[in-house]
């Protein structure tokens, strides 16, 4: 009886199209679709890209709301193509950033109404150091050489609010083998993309947005000699290179010492040649900082004798191409990167005068002049001071003079205490082979972008630094993946 009681007939109950001869949900819609329809008659063409984007904006929250799992992996592919689309859209491409990492906690708020979410994951040391550096970029709004609050509240996103607010989430969303194994997929398919638009702009040149934006500064630092510096869909030709050399150093390691299937072996190859591709073509000198002391990483982590000796082999090698000959001096390519082998280089001499200008500057300023004081915010909103118009040309340098040295102590010293644990895990706790692999891929990638920041203001720009926050979330979980895996292979 009560079987026959609870049982519902499907053909008693409105689905599909049917649902629409319901009253109230028949007159939303009529609002909804005569509203579009004012939109795009007024407005015409930008009315029709509103209602299109209205549509996609929609469909967006509703995957994120459903999974926001999602919202990590458009995070991850917005960080590689916001700052290209703002040279084709004008429109605050950076703050969508900030809007997708809100938007993934909100939905995380909703769905633990109905799941019981594992918030506590994001308990960790991690979680700590850096939400400790977040508070410091807080404390800087009572710097009396602030000046300009909107250059604090710009610059500080980059520096440390997004990675304060995605750590948290990746903590919680990514923690299981196949979220490392789908980082991967997605970050090499990205990069073969950057270095395919690199080689267009190579071969064939810029067209026409990216020409307007030269125009309007861009070619101040990327035309070089008559000679373009290739830049792909990147903020600048700094982080073009850069990203792509620490695809090369991660791809290059998962394709020779992975275990895995000849199509993902072949992948993975792909990505580290498109990557060291991407790397000579940008013409920046800081990324071979990448593949130097990433691989000078693998040599230690590894163990090896024999990949030790091959890769000091092949270290010293490298060094004597540059510095030592004159081979392929014909190619551009190759001449500029092989001045960063020269301690007599006039831009290195430049940045060191800069230094010295600035230590002098902040020698009675401990905590320095405010976030946001030097680089772009600096000359867009306080272009008259000293910092704007002194260049830093460097990740750590902007950090010492927004911060201080006291700022700078403790970011180095976060970076170093987020590495090493990294490296402890992959030296004493990880005992499964491919897992270890990937995560000695992903720490010997983050040493080498930490020492081409030292070159470049590469650390905290994106896609790098998405890049980097998972990178720091999956070294700290790897133990929990390795017990894991041993507990299923049991």
């Amino acid at each position: 009886m009560n079987i026959i009681k609870n049982h519902i007939n499907p053909f008693e109950n409105n689905s599909g199209s049917m649902r629409i001869t319901n009253l109230n949900t028949a007159i939303i819609l009529i609002a909804v679709l005569s509203v579009l329809g004012i939109v795009i008659v007024k407005a015409e063409v930008i009315g029709v890209a509103l209602c299109v984007s209205l549509f996609f904006v929609a469909v967006l929250v509703y995957a994120i709301f459903k999974d926001p799992k999602i919202g990590i992996y458009i995070l991850i592919i917005l960080g590689f193509f916001a700052i290209g689309a703002s040279r084709y859209v004008q429109a605050p491409w950076g703050l969508t950033i900030d809007a997708l990492l809100v938007l993934i906690y909100i939905a995380l708020f909703f769905k633990s109404f109905a799941t019981k979410l594992p918030w506590l994951k994001a308990k960790s040391s991690l979680t700590i150091v850096v939400s400790l550096w977040m508070v410091y970029v807080l404390l800087q709004l009572g710097n009396p050489e602030v000046i300009s609050m909107e250059a604090w509240f710009y610059a500080m996103r980059g520096v440390g609010l997004y990675q304060v607010l995605a750590i948290p989430l990746l903590f919680i969303l990514f923690s299981k083998q196949k979220d490392l194994n789908n980082f991967f997929i997605i970050w090499g398919i990205l990069s073969i993309i950057g270095t395919l638009k690199g080689l267009q702009q190579f071969q064939f040149g810029v067209d026409p947005f990216e020409q307007r934006w030269l125009e309007l500064g861009g070619a101040e630092t990327h035309v070089l000699f008559g000679k373009l510096r290739i830049f792909s869909f990147y903020s600048d030709a700094g982080q073009f290179g850069a990203s792509q050399a620490h695809a090369g150093v991660v791809f290059g390691i998962l394709a020779l010492f992975k275990k895995t299937s000849i199509k993902l072996r072949v992948f993975f190859f792909s990505v580290a040649l498109a990557g060291f591709l991407g790397m000579v073509i940008s013409g920046t000198r800081g990324a071979l900082a990448v593949p130097a002391i990433g691989g000078f990483l693998f040599l230690i982590l590894s163990k090896n004798f024999k990949i030790l000796l091959l890769g000091a082999v092949l270290g010293i090698g490298v060094y004597v191409f540059f510095a030592h000959t004159t081979i392929g001096q014909g190619n551009a390519e190759i001449r500029r990167m092989r001045t960063a082998f020269d301690p007599n280089e006039a831009s290195l001499q430049v940045r060191l005068a800069n230094q010295r200008k600035l230590k002098g500057y902040l020698a009675s300023r401990p905590f320095g002049g405010g976030i946001g004081a030097t680089g772009n915010w600096g000359k867009r909103f306080t272009p008259r001071t000293f910092l704007a118009n002194t260049a830093t040309d460097s990740w750590y340098v902007m950090v010492w003079a927004d911060t201080g040295v006291v700022g700078l102590v403790y970011y180095l010293f976060m970076l170093f205490f987020i590495l090493l644990s990294g490296a402890r895990n992959i030296m004493f706790k990880i005992k499964d082979h491919n897992l270890k692999i990937q995560i000695t891929a992903i720490a010997c990638g983050m040493a080498g972008i930490m020492a081409a920041s030292y070159g470049n203001g590469v650390f905290g720009q994106m896609p790098t630094g998405i890049l980097m926050y998972a990178t720091m979330v999956f070294m700290f979980v790897s133990p929990q993946l390795d017990k894991s895996k041993r507990l299923k292979s049991a």
